[in-house]
C-alpha cells in the first residue's frame, strides 16, 4: 500500500507581507497597486512565459487606453517586462 507523501505548510507569512506593501486605501488606483506589487516582487521568480503574456495584455492596453496615467504605467510596465525577459535569456 501506498500514500501520498505529506505536504508541508505553506508559509503563509510571506503572503501577509507582500499584502501590507500593496496600498489597501479606495483611494489607492489600480496603477498604485500595480507599481507597489512590482516592486515588492522584484526578486521573486516568475516563469518567462508569464512575462511574456504580461507584454501582450500591457502593450493591448497601451493601445487601447484613452487615459495617460494608465498608458504611461502600462507602458513602463511593458518596459519593466521585457528587461527581465531579456536577462533571463
Amino acid at each position: 500500500m501506498t500514500t501520498a507523501a505529506a505536504q508541508p505548510p505553506r508559509d503563509r507569512a510571506l503572503g501577509r507581507g507582500i499584502s501590507t506593501l500593496i496600498p489597501q486605501a479606495a483611494t489607492a488606483t489600480p496603477a498604485e497597486q500595480a507599481a507597489a506589487v512590482l516592486t515588492a516582487m522584484q526578486s521573486v521568480p516568475v516563469r518567462v512565459g508569464v512575462l511574456q503574456a504580461a507584454v501582450v495584455l500591457l502593450e493591448e492596453r497601451v493601445r487601447a487606453t484613452s487615459a495617460e496615467a494608465e498608458r504611461a504605467a502600462a507602458a513602463t510596465t511593458v518596459a519593466m517586462l521585457r528587461t527581465a525577459i531579456s536577462q533571463a535569456r
